[in-house]
């Protein structure tokens, strides 16, 4: 059974952050459900609440990022990005200043529907100049998230995970790390976010099948280390499965794409994701399992790649967890 954490970020966030004047709070007007009321009632001189304004939120950070601060801004991510895109480039990514954007309910973890899930975040941010991109599959990445994103000299884009979280690792977030979590040689498996904790359930169902299974998993998505990619690669026999919540597009499928095309290796990649397609609501397992981003998809994903049938069913794959459909923090789940 895996351990599950409450409200990691809360508490990690106040104890990185209490008693260093240069880091701000910033919010926009989402204060509870991105666990920062707490610090706000503790630390009002280091919490500044900005309104749903997103995009004065992006210049105005910029401007405290200019003056010395290292603004924290904290707000759901589709609505980091998608409202106040040109300040953000304008005012954080040319100047690269020290600002953190904290994305709160990346991909599907949210039943809110296409206007609160981003989805396409990361082929967004991979394309900004100037921009470190992390993303957290766990609590212990959550916990060490804060540090990870303020030892960048720059603008940071953090996809963060809320309310009752697992814990899969024992260690913090490194920059630049790619976590090997399995060794094995037949295929090589990709991972990042709540993706990973899927594809360890996969992983113990090939294994039990026969299949030597190589797992990675990406909390540093930009910068990456394509050099230790490409020897993990190497490694197997068959070729490689990204599994992400996200589009295909322009998100870790494509990371692990441009990496073998560039170096010209030939195996075979099959990419799992969303496909071309909004979410609509629904709880966090149902929209994984309709939308292919679940331990089953991955078996099928898998067995494409192989062309073969590993007889793999959903008994063999018992959840090892059960998840509310909302968050015990945010009932209404927004």
């Amino acid at each position: 059974m895996v351990d599950m954490v409450s409200r990691p970020y809360a508490r990690a966030f106040e104890k990185f952050a209490a008693g260093n004047p240069n880091i701000l709070c910033l919010s926009a007007d989402l204060t509870s459900s991105c666990e920062i009321d707490g610090f706000r009632d503790r630390h009002p001189d280091q919490f500044i609440s900005l309104g749903m304004a997103e995009q004065n939120m992006m210049s105005f950070a910029g401007g405290l990022g200019l003056a010395g601060f290292r603004p924290f801004i904290h707000t759901f991510g589709v609505f980091m990005y998608r409202r106040p895109y040109d300040q953000l480039m304008a005012s954080i990514a040319y100047p690269r200043r020290k600002v953190r954007l904290m994305g709160f309910l990346p991909g599907v973890t949210t039943p809110g529907g296409m206007t609160h899930q981003s989805i396409e975040d990361i082929s967004v941010m991979r394309s900004i100049p100037n921009m470190t991109i992390l993303e957290t599959g766990d609590a212990t990445e959550v916990e060490s998230i804060c540090e990870a994103a303020d030892s960048i000299d720059g603008p940071v884009w953090c996809r963060v995970l809320r309310g009752s979280v697992p814990r899969l690792f024992d260690t913090p977030i490194k920059v630049g790390e790619i976590r090997g979590l399995s060794e094995g040689d037949d295929v090589l498996v990709v991972t990042s976010g709540i993706c990973t904790e899927e594809a360890l359930r996969a992983r113990a169902a090939f294994s039990q099948a026969g299949l030597s299974i190589r797992h990675l998993h990406l909390h540093t998505i930009k910068p990456f280390d394509a050099n230790a990619l490409l020897d993990y690669i190497g490694s197997v026999k068959h070729g490689v499965v990204t599994l992400e919540n996200h589009v295909i597009d322009g998100g870790i499928g494509s990371l692990v794409a441009e990496t073998m095309a560039d170096a010209g290796v030939g195996k075979r990649l099959v990419r799992l994701g969303l496909k071309d397609t909004y979410a609509h609501g629904g709880s966090r397992p149902y929209l994984m399992k309709f939308y292919g981003l679940d331990a089953s998809a991955l078996i099928r994903g898998i067995e494409n790649l192989m062309g073969q049938d590993f007889n793999i069913t959903e008994d063999d794959l018992a959840a090892a967890r059960f998840d509310d459909v909302h968050s015990l923090v945010k009932a209404e789940a927004l």
